[in-house]
C-alpha cells in the first residue's frame, strides 16, 4: 500500500500547489518554492485550516522526492486545505485516476513482451513460404523444356503430392513449411531427391544430371543411326534380356507387353513410328535396363 499512497501524496502536492497559486504568485511546481514562496504558502494554510507546517517539514515532503509519507494529521489537513474532508477522502476522490498498480504494472509488463509472441505466431500461422525451381541440363546448361518434368513433394506422415514443370521447366509450391523436400524425375535425365529451406532458398537453379540409357534409347528410337547391324548389337548391350518392356497407349486402352527382342526389332525396323517413341519411365540394374515403359505419340 505504501507506493500506492506515495502516489497519492505526490498526486496531493500538485493540488496543494494549485489551491496556493490560485491567490499567489510562485513558480509551477511546488519543487521549485523557495524563501518568499515558503512563507507565503505558510501563511495561507494557517488562514485556510488553522495549521503551520515548519520550513524543515516543507523541505522534507515538499521539496525532496520522499520515500514515507507525513502524519495522517497532516495529510487529513492538507486535503482539508484541497477542499476534500480528509485524506482518506482524498484518495477515494482520485481512486480512478490510479496508475497502475505494481501487479497491474507487471501485468502490462507481460502483455507487451507477448504481444509481438502474438502477432508472430498469428501471421507466423497465416503465413506462406514461397518455393520456386527452375530445372537446367547439366550438360547443355540450358531449362528443360521439352519434356515436362515429375515433382513428388514428400511429406511428413502425409502421402506424396504430384505436380510437374511448366513450360519454362520450372514449377511454384506455396506452404507453411520452411523447409521442402521433393523428388523429380525425368525420362532422360536421372532421379534425383531435392531438400531446400527458405533461408538457403537463394539458389533456385536446380541441374539435373543426363541420363546416357535413356538419351541412347532416344538416339535409337528416332532412326538417327544408318548402321542397323551395330544398332541392334548396341541395344542387346544396353537391356537385360528379362528385361519388362511396356507400350502404353494414350487413349489408355490397356499396355502391350515386349520382350526385349521384341523391342529392340520394334525400334530398329525404319518405319513411321520411329520418332514418335517417347521412354516414359526405366529402371537399371547392373547397368542395365530391367524395366522400361514407352509410349508411341
Amino acid at each position: 500500500m505504501i507506493k500506492q499512497d506515495l502516489y497519492y501524496f505526490n498526486l496531493l502536492k500538485k493540488k496543494v500547489a494549485t489551491t496556493f497559486l490560485k491567490s499567489n504568485h510562485a513558480p509551477d511546481l511546488i519543487e521549485k518554492w523557495k524563501g518568499e514562496d515558503i512563507v507565503s504558502f505558510q501563511e495561507d494554510l494557517f488562514v485556510k485550516v488553522k495549521a503551520k507546517v515548519s520550513e524543515k517539514w516543507f523541505y522534507t515532503y515538499f521539496k525532496n522526492n520522499t520515500e514515507k509519507l507525513p502524519r495522517i494529521d497532516m495529510l487529513n489537513l492538507l486535503s482539508e486545505y484541497v477542499g476534500l474532508k480528509d485524506w482518506n477522502t482524498f484518495k477515494a476522490t482520485h481512486k480512478n485516476k490510479e496508475p497502475f498498480s505494481l501487479n497491474k504494472r507487471k501485468s502490462l509488463y507481460w502483455l507487451l513482451l507477448l504481444i509481438p509472441v502474438l502477432v508472430f505466431f498469428v501471421f507466423g500461422m497465416n503465413s506462406k513460404n514461397q518455393f520456386h525451381f527452375c530445372f537446367v541440363d547439366a550438360i547443355k546448361n540450358e531449362p528443360i523444356t521439352k519434356t515436362p518434368l515429375d515433382i513428388k513433394i514428400l511429406q511428413d506422415e502425409e502421402s506424396p503430392l504430384y505436380f510437374k514443370t511448366d513450360s519454362l521447366g520450372c514449377f511454384n509450391y506455396e506452404t507453411k513449411e520452411t523447409r521442402i523436400r521433393f523428388v523429380v524425375q525425368s525420362p532422360y535425365h536421372k532421379t534425383d531427391t531435392i531438400v531446400r529451406s527458405i533461408d538457403s532458398n537463394s539458389n533456385q537453379t536446380v541441374k539435373l544430371i543426363t541420363d546416357d540409357y535413356a538419351l541412347m534409347l532416344h538416339y535409337y528410337s528416332n532412326g538417327n543411326v544408318k548402321d542397323w547391324k551395330k544398332h541392334k548389337q548396341q541395344l542387346d548391350k544396353l537391356i537385360a534380356n528379362d528385361a519388362q518392356i511396356y507400350q502404353l497407349f494414350n487413349d489408355n486402352i490397356g499396355v502391350e507387353i515386349f520382350t526385349k527382342e521384341d523391342f529392340i526389332r520394334f525400334i530398329t525396323i525404319p518405319t513411321r513410328n520411329l520418332g514418335r517413341v517417347e521412354i516414359l519411365d526405366k529402371t537399371l540394374e547392373h547397368g542395365k535396363i530391367v524395366k522400361l515403359k514407352f509410349i508411341v505419340k
